[in-house]
């Protein structure tokens, strides 16, 4: 059955009971700040767990979050989170969301069907419908975020969300395994077709630590998500540890990050989560650049704050940056150190240091030796290298360098 209606001067018209749905869907979605759809390319990735626990841990920092469970043929958040029974209806006879928490109001299919193991056969047009509803006819209040859940791949219902919630922004779920990737480069294509954000990629189960030998170990192989992030020019929002007790908990129905607060699994979705609340909806438009005098170029320098990267081995700069276990990024302000953290680099491939120090806003490396075409790579991402520093601490090379002391030897590559 058609939405609309042909007359001959006026051409089509919209059917006026849609009329009133759209503006609905309207005044509820100017009731949400933020949106997201999390997809994958796949199946069989741990998306709806993802889901789940960003919609949580969201919560878990003070701000009101809606999950809106649109995997019509496959809805587990309801269980993953413990939550039975069907929707009450308000006074308005709109649907009211299950309360996980007083933050988290939940939204599924399954929460509207008596018998949880019934097959749901539906076509496209019905599930746009459905999706329609789950935004005009539940009562969701004002939220800060909504976290939409889709089923896997490019099909009805991410089209649907597409269509119905202007503004959406995307979250892709991988694993590092090569037949997922290439899924989730269709995905990546799909949401720039649709013109959806893409807000990141996740790449989910990253490795598996051992609980009985301590080994880590990478079950489907590592740094895939991040390479294909860089290699699509997509966000990478972080690496999701892979974590028996998160499957036990989702079996449950229970909160993996409230039983497990200290684990490698909650520390990553707090982080993305960080990512999540730092970003905002506009940026302030970026200055014009004006041309400096000498004594004003002086003053800026001494008042600049950069970052510093410096790869290390056991505490001093290593020879070998491309096989460093760690990068000391040091952040300066006004020719002194203000701090100094360590992190352990991405998978060693062509181009992906360089990114990924840019992206964490360094603008100096300080190096032993580095070939031609990594300075290269350097030099497009906006780094300056600084080639033939000895193996001094990071603070010292830091120091030398900011003080114009820093001696240099020959550029030794170390390939």
């Amino acid at each position: 059955m058609s939405d609309s209606k042909t007359c001959e001067s006026c051409g089509p018209q919209q059917d006026p009971e849609t009329a009133v749905q759209d503006q609905l869907i309207q005044e509820a979605l100017g009731m949400i700040k933020h949106k997201f759809l999390v997809m994958s390319g796949k199946g069989g990735v741990g998306k709806t767990s993802v889901a789940a626990n960003l919609a949580v841990a969201l919560s878990k920092k003070g701000t009101k979050v809606g999950l809106m469970d649109v995997d019509l043929h496959g809805p587990d958040i309801p269980r993953m989170l413990g939550l039975k029974g069907l929707l009450e209806v308000s006074a308005d006879s709109r649907l009211v969301p299950k309360a996980y928490s007083d933050n988290l109001k939940v939204v599924s299919i399954e929460s509207l069907t008596q018998d949880q193991d019934d097959a749901v056969i539906w076509r496209g047009p019905l599930k746009m419908h459905v999706i329609r509803q789950f935004i005009s006819d539940v009562h969701w209040e004002r939220l800060d975020y909504l976290i939409i859940d889709s089923p896997p791949g490019t099909g009805d219902e991410p089209l649907s969300v597409a269509q119905t919630i202007p503004g959406a922004k995307a979250i892709i779920v991988t694993t590092p395994q090569e037949v997922s990737l290439a899924d989730i480069r269709k995905s990546i294509n799909f949401c720039r077709t649709v013109n959806m954000p893409i807000f990141g990629l996740i790449e989910n189960m990253s490795g598996f630590v051992c609980p009985h030998c301590g080994q880590a170990m990478d079950l489907f192989g590592s740094g895939g998500g991040f390479k294909t992030a860089l290699a699509m020019n997509v966000p990478f929002l972080g690496h999701i540890p892979f974590d028996p007790q998160l499957v036990a908990c989702a079996d449950a129905g229970e909160s993996y990050m409230e039983k497990f607060p200290d684990t490698e699994v909650t520390r990553a979705y707090n982080q993305i989560v960080d990512t999540i609340l730092e970003t905002k909806e506009t940026k302030p438009p970026a200055a014009k650049a004006v041309p400096e005098t000498g004594q004003q170029a002086k003053e800026t320098k001494e008042k600049a704050v950069m970052k510093i990267a410096v790869p290390t081995a056991e505490g001093k700069l290593t020879a070998h940056f491309g096989h460093a276990a760690e990068f000391a990024i040091v952040r300066v302000e006004g020719q002194e150190i203000q701090g100094k953290e360590l992190l352990t680099p991405p998978p060693h491939e062509p181009g992906v240091l360089p990114k990924w120090l840019h992206e964490l806003g360094v603008s100096v490396i300080i190096a032993g030796g580095m070939g031609q075409r990594a300075l290269s790579l350097f030099g497009d991402n906006g780094i300056k290298v600084v080639t033939g520093a000895a193996n001094h601490t990071p603070e010292d090379l830091v120091k030398q360098y900011l003080t114009n002391t820093l001696v240099t030897g020959d550029n030794v590559c170390d390939h």
